[in-house]
């Protein structure tokens, strides 16, 4: 870790950001954990977390400006969305959620996850979070949610993005690549995996979420900022922006103050910085205007 960085983190309360988001402005990736005695973690989980409930999320988005957030299920939660939907129930006008499902939840299931501010699912494929889902599995989930209007979230490791875009090119609804696509910024915005998810992103059904700087580069997350940049060129009017909150399985501090003044970088044009914060979570999820 960078040693001033961490210091500057250990014992002290964070910070405030010096970038001040525009009004409306949404983090598009976080989530809450539990309280675990209430919403107990997934018995298949591949890690467990520290408690994060929705007061902690609410805390952040006041110390760093946010006024919207799409909570993300993460797999440690399984496919008990119950701590997402909590959450979404007690600010509904400015929270919308991202559900793991299987396919055994039927209609009644999708209305009530529907009723409750959800708008997508999310399918991991990262190995170290258990890896590819079963793709009938996946392949009736989407058939299911097509009929709903909804989304994909796709949670994919960089090697992936090459030998799954064939099927991200078939995919019959709008789809959201997280993080990036986790590239590894080391090989440079030539490597393959970059190419492809430029290629991807310029569908009009991909999104792209221009959040985890923290997790394919270190701080002050340098090396991030040109995969970002391009990625909002290619495509400005279909690029998220998210922090992340509370960063699970991140070996490393982060300051959320430090993620929301690299915005400025990653988007230089003011309006490219409207739609990436505002216009497009809002378009995706249904914000009001």
């Amino acid at each position: 870790m960078n040693d001033h960085h961490d210091q500057r983190l250990q014992g002290t309360e964070k910070r405030r950001p010096e970038f001040i988001l525009p009004a409306g402005s949404c983090d598009a990736h976080c989530h809450v954990f539990g309280p675990g005695n209430v919403f107990p973690y997934s018995a298949s989980r591949s890690y467990t977390p520290e408690d994060a409930p929705k007061e902690a999320l609410a805390a952040l988005h006041d110390r760093v400006g946010v006024e919207r957030a799409v909570i993300v299920q993460a797999s440690c939660h399984g496919t008990d969305n119950r701590a997402m939907l909590d959450a979404i129930a007690w600010r509904p006008d400015r929270y919308r959620g991202v559900a793991i499902v299987d396919d055994s939840l039927d209609d009644r299931g999708y209305q009530e996850l529907d009723d409750g501010g959800v708008r997508g699912v999310r399918f991991n494929f990262v190995r170290h979070l258990g890896g590819a889902p079963d793709m009938a599995v996946f392949n009736r989930v989407i058939d299911r949610i097509a009929q709903r209007g909804w989304h994909v979230v796709l949670h994919l490791d960089a090697a992936d993005i090459v030998p799954l875009s064939d099927m991200m090119t078939r995919l019959p609804v709008p789809f959201v690549i997280d993080h990036m696509g986790r590239v590894d910024t080391s090989l440079g915005s030539e490597q393959p995996a970059f190419q492809a998810l430029l290629e991807l992103v310029r569908r009009e059904n991909c999104w792209i979420k221009v959040c985890g700087s923290e997790r394919i580069s270190r701080f002050p997350f340098d090396a991030a900022v040109p995969f970002a940049q391009a990625l909002i060129k290619a495509s400005p009017e279909r690029t998220l922006w998210g922090t992340d909150f509370p960063h699970p399985n991140l070996k490393e501090s982060v300051d959320e103050a430090d993620l929301v003044d690299l915005v400025p970088r990653l988007a230089v044009d003011e309006e490219d910085r409207r739609r990436l914060l505002v216009e497009n979570p809002a378009r995706l999820y249904g914000f009001a205007a």
